[in-house]
């Protein structure tokens, strides 16, 4: 709180000021007893203020959305419950005069500042996409960065330092997503949010899944291109990429007699990977654009998230599966792996077990067993090598009988006490 208002919101009821008073989501945080040791708070207060200013002053917040929209804030103290509560409550306090926020000043005084870049090029943010592979092409073992939820803590955690660095953020045509008949083209540069809200509108059964990938500034800051090049094992978007058939494009400078132009090649999203964090990408090259096929009848996909905390964490297990059943049989079936091998993977065995067979529980049993030997996953802080294996079975288990019609078994499953009432 800003000097002279309540000091300590950990101390539930402390003194106002006589001349500051708190904004609502501060004052709705002291009300309802929000803060305990009060190493989270100002973090809960930031989304909450974000909250507020989405939602028209905190109006009709309902349990539910206050869950989504905090997941990315963990208390220690697991005082969730009254943080909650400030949530929905601070849509009923005043706003004190001098709180309200300018929204559009704000977004065009950013809009304003120049594009970074420093006088010795030590970080490049090209406005397009011919200068971005210009200077990669110059510049090819310089560290490329989109979000930074990553390589931010190669920074502040590992220390780590880079000569070079180019932004590709600032790329105009990596930041749209484009229709086309029969797929939608991500660019490299278009936010996480924004990615899954393009695919949940085409498959809303996506929608948890998209909302469980990180917390919402993480969503809103990371990007998907970001995610998929830097292929990590346990990077959640390559599991259900892959079962959709996503493909890659990759993109660099050609340097001709008439001075260079821009070459291309594609590759499915699973030929990207040759091990642990390492792929098939040209030092000149840059993943430009992610391409996901558009639904086809029959198909039927599901991805599944598993980690010890159900919000704002990383996966010990992802698995991503898409069926296509025709007359109760399956003709076709792409499957993606997380956290079970080097690499995100694909279930090409397990595939193999499902494709051509009738869909019914004995096929799903032998599917279960094949998908369970086909990775050799390790152990480690997340979870057993064990357990993994296990997990894979079961999951493909929770698939068969969601496609059934069985509801009930999944933790999206269950709602709030709000909403039951």
């Amino acid at each position: 709180p800003p000097e002279g208002a309540r000091s300590g919101l950990g101390r539930p009821g402390a003194a106002a000021s006589a001349s500051v008073q708190l904004h609502p989501c501060q004052e709705a945080m002291v009300r309802c007893h929000g803060s305990q040791c009060g190493f989270c708070t100002p973090g809960f207060v930031m989304s909450l203020f974000g909250m507020y200013q989405n939602t028209n002053g905190g109006q009709g917040v309902t349990r539910e959305q206050a869950q989504v929209d905090l997941s990315g804030n963990l208390c220690r103290c697991t005082g969730y419950r009254p943080i909650l509560d400030a949530a929905q409550q601070m849509g009923s306090l005043p706003l004190p005069a001098g709180c309200a926020v300018d929204e559009a000043a704000t977004v065009a005084a950013l809009k304003a500042l120049k594009p970074g870049t420093t006088a010795d090029g030590v970080y490049l943010k090209p406005r397009s996409l011919r200068a971005l592979l210009q200077a990669r092409a110059n510049r090819p073992g310089a560290q490329l960065v989109a979000g930074c939820t990553d390589v931010g803590l190669w920074i502040t955690k590992q220390h780590r330092r880079f000569d070079r660095i180019i932004d590709v953020t600032g790329t105009q045509e990596l930041r749209r997503i484009e229709g086309y008949p029969h797929h939608i083209a991500i660019g490299a540069a278009v936010s996480l949010s924004e990615a899954f809200e393009s695919l949940v509108a085409e498959r809303p059964q996506l929608k948890t899944f998209g909302q469980r990938f990180a917390g919402l500034p993480v969503r809103n800051s990371g990007t998907l291109g970001g995610n998929v090049a830097n292929g990590s094992p346990i990077g959640d978007s390559m599991p259900l990429l892959i079962a959709l058939g996503a493909s890659v494009v990759l993109m660099r400078w050609k340097k001709t007699k008439a001075g260079g132009q821009m070459a291309h090649r594609e590759l499915r999203l699973e030929d990207l990977y040759t091990g642990y964090r390492s792929n098939v990408m040209r030092p000149d090259e840059v993943l430009a654009w992610i391409k996901v096929p558009r639904p086809t009848p029959g198909e039927f996909t599901r991805v599944y998230k598993i980690s010890k905390r159900f919000d704002d964490d990383i996966s010990a297990v992802c698995l991503a599966l898409n069926l296509h059943i025709d007359h109760g049989v399956v003709c076709g079936a792409s499957i993606g792996t997380g956290g079970v091998a080097a690499t995100p993977a694909r279930a090409r065995q397990t595939e193999a077990a499902l494709v051509g067979q009738p869909w019914n529980e004995d096929t799903v049993m032998n599917a279960m067993d094949t998908l369970r030997q086909e990775f050799q996953p390790i152990s480690d802080m997340r979870a057993s090598a064990a357990y993994r294996q296990t997990v894979l079975g079961n999951l493909l288990r929770r698939f068969w009988l969601e496609s059934q019609g069985h509801q009930a078994i999944n933790l999206e499953s269950l709602k709030t006490l709000e909403a039951l009432s």
